[in-house]
């Protein structure tokens, strides 16, 4: 079991330095809580605002913030999900590894910017990169291009442990993709906007059920350039349980989170193992 803390909290765009401090002390009270990770919101430390981001972040301030966030976790020894603007490459930044030293090195010439997401240890080394794969409204079709790769699973704290972002985890796919990979907990940073509520409410429990695995989502909170931010960020469990909700306002949640629900799950109902892929695909060749 590890204890899980999700921030919800509002952003300032392009005021990096609030929002470290943000981070940094929700990392301090979730490490004195004891929770062995913390999962922030959707290009937290930089603010949600796409078009301004495209046209105002300098890449080469992006080392320097990963720094930064690295140091967190490690001052505070805790786990740590951010969400950052990356520029792409041919190879695309979804694997175990750190994929971001030349970030100071490229500029947006010719290069799409995606969002992706990271995953530290509590020493502050980088153990997982996924970049957004379902790019939500005009604003970030413009500002952003679509990953391709999968959301790839790695063991975090003895857990099985992947990343989605957003509007990724509203496609049954993306999550099943994480769990037949292996994934028993998926932590999803997101930007949700207010009047989607059925998203946290339903949504997320929905697909912690269907592909029986714990699903953390931590959303922005009030207002932020043009956007207003539903909150509600939430903890779901395998058997679709909730395991912590926030409302409205700025929020620290805390749940616990293991691998016995995810094996009990699924014993008891085999979805994953009962799934029969190729029929599935030889229906989507039949179509029409």
């Amino acid at each position: 079991m590890m204890l899980l803390s999700v921030l919800q909290a509002n952003a300032s765009v392009m005021d990096v330095e609030a929002n470290l401090r943000t981070i940094d002390d929700a990392a301090q009270r979730a490490a004195h809580a004891g929770a062995g990770l913390l999962l922030t919101p959707e290009l937290f430390p930089v603010g949600y605002a796409p078009l301004r981001l495209h046209a105002e972040l300098d890449p080469a301030t992006l080392p320097g913030i990963r720094q930064r966030l690295a140091d967190i976790a490690r001052r505070h020894k805790i786990g740590l999900v951010y969400s950052l603007p990356a520029l792409s490459r041919p190879a695309a930044v979804n694997q175990q590894e750190t994929a971001h030293d030349d970030d100071a090195q490229q500029t947006s010439a010719g290069n799409g910017w995606h969002i992706t997401a990271t995953l530290l240890d509590a020493s502050g080394v980088e153990v997982l990169n996924y970049a957004k794969v379902h790019l939500f409204g005009p604003e970030e079709h413009k500002a952003f291009v679509a990953a391709q790769e999968p959301p790839a699973v790695v063991d975090f704290n003895g857990i099985r442990t992947s990343m989605l972002i957003c509007y990724d985890v509203e496609f049954p796919e993306a999550v099943r993709a994480a769990a037949t990979r292996g994934a028993e907990l998926l932590l999803v940073p997101t930007a949700l906007s207010a009047g989607f509520d059925n998203v946290p409410q339903v949504l997320i429990r929905a697909r912690a059920l269907e592909s029986q695995l714990n699903v953390a989502y931590a959303n922005h909170s009030g207002h932020e350039d043009v956007y207003n931010f539903l909150g509600g960020s939430v903890v779901a469990g395998p058997e679709g349980s909730l395991l912590a909700a926030a409302g409205e306002g700025s929020a620290l949640l805390f749940a616990e989170v293991g691998t016995e629900a995810v094996k009990a799950a699924r014993e008891e109902v085999p979805y994953l193992r009962e799934r029969r892929p190729e029929l599935y695909g030889q229906w989507q060749d039949r179509q029409g």
